[in-house]
Formats: structure tokens, sequence, C-alpha cells
């Protein structure tokens, strides 16, 4: 007698339908990558942004204007400065960040008083009151640090491994 090599018909339903189990169980974990992506591309603005706000401040202070207040309308490069740091205006911001206007959309000026500026995704409405990055300049001499902050629900990175 031939021996036949091979699978049947019924061994080969069975493996599908186990793959197909396995398929549903897993790929939630693996297709919710959108959040991911959001949350790093906004923690790339914020590092962007405070990069931008340290080479502003190195050059204020090579050319002795890291003590210019608001009143006195200094800039370094083009760039709007207060005690060294970018104004917080979008034509500071924009001169100071390649590439922002292009991606990012201005969503909120002067929080509470405080000058400030939030940037949300140029391309989807519904991230404008999830996830901002904002810039918030210097206040005094003392406190002449800049703060970026991002916020919102589902905007921090994961830490699944």
């Amino acid at each position: 007698m031939k021996r036949q090599n091979g699978f049947t018909l019924i061994e080969l339903v069975v493996v599908i339908v186990i793959l197909g189990i396995l398929a549903v169980t897993a790929a939630p974990k693996f297709l919710n990558l959108q959040d991911d992506a959001r949350a790093s591309s906004l923690q790339g603005l914020k590092g962007a942004i405070d990069g931008a706000a340290g080479i502003t401040y190195g050059k204020a202070a090579i050319q002795g204007k890291e003590a210019a207040d608001i009143s006195k309308n200094e800039k370094v490069d083009g760039i709007d400065i207060v005690f060294g740091y970018p104004k917080a205006t979008s034509a500071a911001l924009n001169a100071a960040v390649t590439g922002l206007e292009q991606d990012w959309k201005v969503v909120k000026l002067a929080i509470a008083g405080t000058p400030s500026i939030s940037y949300s995704y140029k391309s989807n409405a519904d991230d404008a009151t999830t996830c901002i990055v904002t810039y918030t300049q210097a206040q005094s001499v003392s406190q002449a640090a800049t703060t970026v902050v991002v916020s919102g629900t589902g905007c921090e990175p994961s830490t699944k491994s």
C-alpha cells in the first residue's frame, strides 16, 4: 500500500480556526498604535520647543541679552525674547522651531493671564481638546526658565512592554 503524505481537510480547518482565535485575542494589543504615535509626536514637539528655547537662551547669553525683559523688545536671530528665552507668541516660536507652523496649530493663548501658547495637531480637530503642548515663557530674571507641558487624556507614552 502506498502511504499518503499531507494533511487532511479536517486538520487544515482546525489549524485555521486556532489561528483565527489567536488573531482575535492578540490583534487589539498590536492595533492600538495610534495612541502611542500621538504621544510620541507630542513628546517630540515638547523636545523641539525645549531645545529651541535652550539654543535661543544660549545665543542671548552670548550677546548679553539674557536679562532683557518684555519691555525692551529684544531679538536674537529674529526671535523675540523675554529673559533670553523665546516669547510665548506664534511668531517667536515659529522662528525658533523649524516646521512648527506646517505641522501644528495654535489652540490657546495666554492661559490664566500667564504668557503662554498651546499647540495641537493641525490635521485633527478632536486633538485640539485632548492632546496639547503648552509653552510658558520666562516670568522674571529669578524665574528665567520656560515651561513646556504635554497635557490631555491618552497623550503620554504608554509603558507597555
